[in-house]
């Protein structure tokens, strides 16, 4: 008995020549119904209208054919398969391990990255570790679920409620934002962030402009031969400015001595003198 040997399956559509049955159902460019005609007539519509005859539905009797630039299909279908891949979203569960006895900084650690989990929209599946003696108290993991539950209870639901699996109990966390919104999010934070770096970058210039010293005008100048007019004399009861009070401490005070002074005598009276 020999052996058949067959090539790989192919996957695309039979176009023109390859298709080989007798009659097919003709589909117009449009999407109009030709009916049933022959292949060797579906042929010939198709080369005049420089189209490809394309098998959409091989499995109907007659099978169903169209006529269409099978180029431009292809690439239309395609696109249409990359951005279905792009919305597509995979779910993702993060796992996060613990012990009973934990350390409170270590709590803190583990607990924050739960949040960022969270928050990127994906699943977290808590597992609380026990050892030796510690499988005998089962409620210190209960505990320890339920606290770390409560303290996450703004970005996400218990999912899955606590359960013994062996030496481990599990408990699942589920997003309250799906992937989609939080990945949203994470953009609009990225260009929110990028937008302030930028503000800050052109303040320093409109300040430096609103700074810089504006020369005076031709008005304001002052002339070289001005001189000061007689109103601007001081007067007599004007005070001293600074400096003239400053000169005027300055000056030279008259010498004291303790001499006493000199009295004039007594000039005699008229009475008094010889005839």
């Amino acid at each position: 008995m020999s052996e058949l040997v067959g090539g790989p399956i192919s996957t695309e559509p039979r176009i023109n020549e390859r298709i080989r049955v007798n009659e097919v159902r003709l589909v117009g460019p449009n999407g109009e119904q030709v009916g049933i005609v022959a292949i060797g007539d579906a042929l010939r519509l198709a080369q005049e209208a420089d189209l490809d005859l394309v098998e959409v539905a091989p499995m109907a009797r007659p099978p169903v054919c169209k006529l269409m630039d099978y180029g431009k299909f292809k690439y239309e279908t395609a696109q249409k398969a990359r951005e279905s891949r792009k919305n597509q979203v995979n779910t993702v569960i993060k796992e996060m391990k613990l012990r009973p006895k934990i350390d409170p900084h270590d709590y803190e650690t583990k607990k924050g990255h739960v949040m960022r989990f969270l928050k990127q929209g994906d699943k977290v599946k808590i597992t609380i570790m026990f050892r030796g003696r510690e499988q005998s108290r089962p409620e210190l993991g209960f505990r320890l679920l339920q606290r770390l539950a409560a303290d996450v209870q703004e970005l996400g639901f218990v999912e899955s409620s606590p359960k013994q699996d062996g030496r481990n109990m599990i408990m699942v966390l589920g997003p309250l934002k799906k992937k989609a919104e939080a990945r949203a999010e994470r953009a609009a934070d990225r260009d929110r962030a990028r937008r302030d770096e930028a503000e800050p970058a052109d303040a320093p210039d409109q300040s430096a402009a609103e700074t810089a010293p504006t020369d005076p005008t031709p008005d304001e100048t002052p002339k070289a031969d001005e001189t000061p007019k007689a109103d601007e004399t001081p007067k007599a009861d004007e005070t001293p400015t600074t400096d003239e009070a400053t000169t005027t401490s300055k000056a030279p005070k008259p010498r004291q001595t303790n001499a006493a002074p000199t009295v004039p005598a007594p000039a005699e009276s008229a009475a008094e003198q010889p005839a």
